[in-house]
């Protein structure tokens, strides 16, 4: 009462500035602090980045949100998001981005962080009827970045084969890796990108024999939002996600790290513009969502070609057939071999989605089913772990997803059967108990014969095949500003794995406790522990035997802003690993020093690492470039330091410049194979230009 009616006393002062002053973001900042353990290399950062940026560039307008928007910033728990849409149905439209502070649940905190990607309009002022065309033509929102790579030691991969090497294991293209990307982009009206890229080894070259036009890789995408009942069409590249990405996940996701509560459930997002340069996770063709009252009905379909190594064997007619035992991932085209394999299967997708929304934004269920064609079976090797895997040239999915919220509790899950008859299945809840308590759960099914080639819900592995676990996560608030998280994850294997020759089990639990004493300051200290089963290393016996492998992680992190100008990181961690064995250790110790002033803007790092060995590396996240994501494992021991410059020259242009150095003590080459560097010396540079029109 007493919040309310001063805001009524308020009110004609904040209607003289409805627009609150918008401060600089540290996006790298906001990311680190939502997912602080960042070793996932299944999670693609580059696009969470990427929406969280865009997002920034155009906010989004509160009086005309959805809860799965909301809920893709991962700022906001469900029962916030469902307290701001009864504080509208009882209040009607907000006037001021200041009423946020009567609503529900909302703390300044997370207000405080929420600001930077919200903003309060009324639609009459975002309404614009001229063509397209035109509207493209005054947009700031628009583009063009390009971007150069490259490794300053020479990789064996680029010298001549000798005596004792094969031409074929000598990389066709030049050490420099490209990037070229182009964007214009409205919310809520439309998105165009095109995106170009050359990796490292590849050759610039015009051989459509070859599946090559200049770039190694290209994705391009139309995507134009209501128009009349079409709430989306999509022509191009794009990417889709519904429920809990059972079936059709889009990438946008993270595993489990520090955020234990709002990264649990995965918002419905429908269709999204690709823009990435991941060469495999996107479909290319058509997509609509068309809208009928309450109910969204999205159809796709997508023809695309894919990497595989093509093999060839006879049928019980003695006539030569062709299969592959997977998709290659990589992307890499840089060796005859790799060439040879681009492009050389075609897959196919289709199929349908219908999403029910009530009116009071509370319950949502929805249906999905999807077929997928390749042009050749796919046929397993034969190795016990692989017994259920898929196999053949179809595969066909059907499943149902469904979200409610009652008072303060968020249920939501997804099931889904393959044509195997697998069945996959992921149920999980979200409550606050008390304005200081929030607590997830969540239990998944995924059998060992379910077949999902576009899903990534929430998992301990890297597919959904093959496992079941619970997970619990809890929040507290017991000071204004302390907060305390943590998780527990017991999960199962019940067929063999990859290198675990056996069924197997484990579990993983992480605490973090954080303290923000000021918006300038921010400390927290983590602990993460994880045991699974995997073949024992070394082992002399005739069978290969599956032990617990114990790994354990520590976080010390600090980061002040004494001024305006200076910000200064400090990081510490320490590993441990251990199997049947001598305990393994590692540790990693990094010193962040930034500048910021008006067109400059300075970041630099110098750490410390030194490891027993691989399985005690050491992931720490690094500042980059804009839209790229760099989160390097450091094993051995050495030292790494680098700087990243940011300026503005002119009004429409900034330009990075990064350079890294890593140094290894006690070796005389860094890395396998043609990656390999002669010496104990990498050196970076990546430069990066953007101009908007």
């Amino acid at each position: 009462m007493l919040l309310g009616t001063l805001l009524l006393l308020w009110l004609p002062l904040l209607l003289q500035a409805q627009d609150y002053p918008r401060q600089n973001i540290d996006l790298d900042l906001l990311v680190q602090e939502l997912f602080a353990e960042q070793d996932d290399e299944n999670i693609s950062y580059e696009d969470l980045y990427e929406t969280l940026f865009q997002y920034y560039q155009r906010p989004i307008n509160l009086n005309r949100t959805t809860p799965e928007e909301l809920a893709s910033l991962y700022l906001l728990s469900r029962s916030q998001i469902a307290a701001y849409f009864n504080y509208l149905q009882e209040n009607g439209e907000l006037l001021s981005i200041y009423e946020l502070q009567a609503i529900p649940g909302f703390d300044m905190p997370t207000i405080y962080r929420l600001l930077p990607f919200v903003r309060v309009q009324d639609a009459g002022l975002q309404s614009d009827t001229r063509p397209l065309w035109q509207r493209m033509a005054g947009e700031d929102n628009n583009a063009l970045i390009l971007r150069y790579e490259r490794t300053l030691q020479q990789r064996r991969g680029y010298t001549p084969a000798d005596t004792g090497s094969s031409a074929a294991s000598r990389y066709l293209g030049s050490p420099e890796k490209l990037y070229l990307r182009y964007r214009i982009s409205h919310a809520r009206d439309y998105s165009v990108g095109v995106t170009a890229e050359k990796d490292a080894g590849e050759a610039l070259a015009w051989s459509p024999g070859t599946r090559r036009y200049g770039f190694d890789f290209y994705t391009a995408h139309l995507q134009l939002y209501n128009k009349g009942r079409f709430k989306t069409i999509a022509l191009g590249d794009y990417q889709l996600q519904f429920g809990q990405g059972l079936l059709l996940s889009s990438g946008y996701s993270v595993g489990k790290g520090g955020e234990t509560i709002t990264t649990v459930s995965r918002p419905n997002l429908g269709i999204r513009p690709y823009s990435s340069v991941l060469e495999y996770a996107f479909m290319r063709g058509a997509a609509a969502t068309y809208t009928f009252g309450n109910i969204d009905v999205t159809a796709f379909y997508s023809n695309k070609r894919v990497d595989a190594n093509l093999q060839a064997q006879l049928d019980s007619l003695h006539a030569e057939q062709q299969f592959f035992t997977g998709i290659q991932t990589t992307g890499f085209h840089r060796t005859p071999n790799e060439l040879a394999n681009k492009g050389a299967v075609r897959e196919q997708v289709y199929g349908s989605s219908a999403q029910y929304q009530s009116e009071s934004k509370t319950f949502s269920a929805g249906i999905t089913a999807m077929g997928m064609h390749y042009s050749s079976p796919i046929q397993k090797a034969g190795a016990p772990y692989q017994r259920f895997e898929f196999g053949g040239t179809a595969n066909y999915n059907l499943g149902t997803n469904y979200s409610y919220t009652w008072q303060n509790v968020y249920l939501f899950g997804e099931t889904a059967l393959s044509r195997s008859g697998g069945l996959g299945s992921i149920n999980g809840l979200i409550a606050n108990l008390s304005d200081e308590v929030e607590l997830s759960m969540l239990y998944r099914h995924y059998a060992r014969d379910f077949h999902s080639f576009y899903g990534s819900a929430f998992g301990e592995g890297g597919r959904n095949i093959n496992e079941r676990g619970f997970y619990t996560g809890i929040k507290l608030k017991p000071l204004p500003k302390w907060e305390i998280t943590a998780y527990y994850d017991r999960f199962m294997f019940p067929w063999l794995r990859y290198l675990v020759d056996a069924p197997s089990h484990g579990n993983e639990y992480l605490l973090r406790l954080y303290f923000k004493p000021n918006r300038q300051s921010s400390l927290y200290a983590q602990l993460r522990h994880e045991s699974k089963g995997r073949n024992l290393s070394g082992n002399t016996n005739p069978m290969d035997y599956v032990a617990q492998a114990e790994r354990r992680n520590y976080l010390l992190y600090f980061e002040t802003s004494p001024t305006k100008t200076l910000n200064l990181k400090t990081r510490l961690q320490f590993g441990t690993y251990a199997q049947e064995s001598p305990q393994q250790t590692g540790y990693f110790l990094s010193q962040d020093v930034n500048f910021t002033f008006d067109k400059i803007r300075l970041s630099t790092r110098y750490a410390l690492f030194d490891t027993d060995s691989y399985d005690t590396r050491q992931y720490a996240y690094e500042r980059d470039v804009l839209y790229a994501f760099s989160i390097p494992a450091f094993s051995g021991r050495g030292t790494r330091f680098y700087t990243l410059v940011q300026l503005r020259p002119l009004r429409n242009l900034d330009v990075w410049v990064k350079y890294g150095l890593t140094h290894y003590r006690d070796q005389q080459s860094i890395g396998t194979g043609p990656e390999t560097i002669e010496g104990p010396r990498r050196s970076d540079v990546k430069v990066q230009v953007r101009y908007k029109f």
